[in-house]
């Protein structure tokens, strides 16, 4: 069975800024409920690299970023508090990159590289 390596970026695309100490939080859906498989925090570039070092297994997961710390610390009012990427990791992907663009009013995420 192959493992996949799962990172991630997060940018703040109204400051132009990378969204550091954002905590991040992976879970597997086992048997209709979730279980925490990983967790960590962006770095000063708002990269989290190391969330998975030894991989993980094919299956159903999600990725919650709490980044509503991040506009207070920022000293602006945010709509969210955080987001969550609801996504498969499929037999024989080696890496998924899942960057993050956030602003006080909206989120969104793609398939990076």
């Amino acid at each position: 069975m192959s493992r996949c390596n799962i990172t991630t970026h997060i940018l703040d695309t109204s400051r132009g800024k990378p969204a550091a100490r954002v905590k991040v939080k992976l879970e597997k859906e086992q048997a209709f409920t979730w279980e925490t498989a990983a967790s960590g925090e962006t770095d000063s570039d708002g990269r989290l690299a190391t969330l998975t070092p030894g991989g993980i297994s094919p299956g159903h997961y999600r990725l919650s970023a709490a980044f509503g710390a991040w506009f207070a610390r920022q000293g602006v009012d945010a709509l969210y508090g955080s987001a969550i990427v609801d996504f498969f990791v499929l037999e024989g992907q080696e890496h998924l990159h899942l960057p993050l663009l956030i602003s006080p009013y909206g989120w969104s995420t793609y398939r990076g590289s």
